[in-house]
């Protein structure tokens, strides 16, 4: 582990953060799992059975002692309703780590910033761990941070567009102005959108349909994989400046003759 990420005071390997919804069984979802190499995953607390032990649970296939699970409040409208399944999902036994979304429309699915600032607020204190599904806006982003948010998580697009970052600058400036991780998060549909977003210097990438909308998702899965892990070290290792004209790549001055 020559790199590792560290958020909420843990330290993992991967730097690849998945979802579980849109596949088509339990089984597809660990497989697809699996094959990423992830190690947070996140579960919308609404869409998933992870409180009724009584039916057939994700939490069965998505052993939460393997992985760190991320309950979302995804479905989420308004800050009340996420703060109240935030707490719904405590009380299930699955943690304080929390995946916060507050909609503010039902078309574009963008955040309600308002709304999500609300509700970050009482969560962080009430002892959650907040990781905040915002849009690409600094001031946003360093107001969830001065709130008490452990990271930040800059859409890149729209919910399930696959459009890939649509505006690198601001995720720039958010990268030049946070002092807490910046993970992507929505939007990403290829392995190379994956990559730009390590590459831009981003701590990590979240993403839930990119992989299980793909014609094979275990494949997407392990494509992923290695697009954060080129991505993170291309990052690391300083790509060289772009330039208007040619630059040969042997010495000229050393030419015979």
């Amino acid at each position: 582990m020559t790199d590792p990420f560290f958020l909420g005071g843990k330290e993992f390997r991967s730097r690849l953060i998945v979802g579980t919804g849109k596949y088509r069984d339990f089984e597809e979802t660990r497989r697809a799992i699996e094959a990423s190499g992830a190690e947070i995953v996140t579960v919308a607390v609404r869409r998933v059975n992870i409180t009724d032990s009584s039916k057939e649970n994700l939490l069965d296939h998505v052993d939460p002692k393997r992985y760190t699970i991320l309950p979302n409040t995804a479905g989420c409208y308004t800050a009340d309703d996420a703060i109240r399944t935030a707490r719904l999902a405590r009380e299930a036994g699955v943690g304080n780590w929390l995946k916060l979304e507050v909609i503010g429309d039902q078309k574009t699915l963008f955040p309600d910033v308002p709304a999500t600032l609300e509700a970050a607020r009482v969560l962080v204190k009430d002892g959650f761990l907040v990781l905040p599904y915002v849009n690409d806006d600094p001031i946003a982003c360093k107001k969830l941070e001065e709130i008490g948010c452990p990271a930040v998580m800059p859409l890149a697009a729209p919910i399930g567009s696959g459009l890939g970052i649509r505006n690198p600058y601001n995720i720039r400036i958010i990268l030049e102005h946070s002092r807490v991780p910046v993970i992507v998060d929505a939007g990403v549909g290829s392995a190379s959108d994956a990559a730009v977003a390590m590459e831009l210097g981003c701590d990590a990438v979240l993403m839930n349909t990119a992989i299980a909308g793909a014609k094979d998702p275990i494949l997407m899965a392990e494509a992923m994989r290695l697009a954060v892990d080129a991505g993170r070290k291309s990052y690391l290792a300083g790509r060289i400046p772009k330039k208007l004209y040619a630059t040969a790549s042997s010495p000229l001055s050393d030419l015979i003759g």
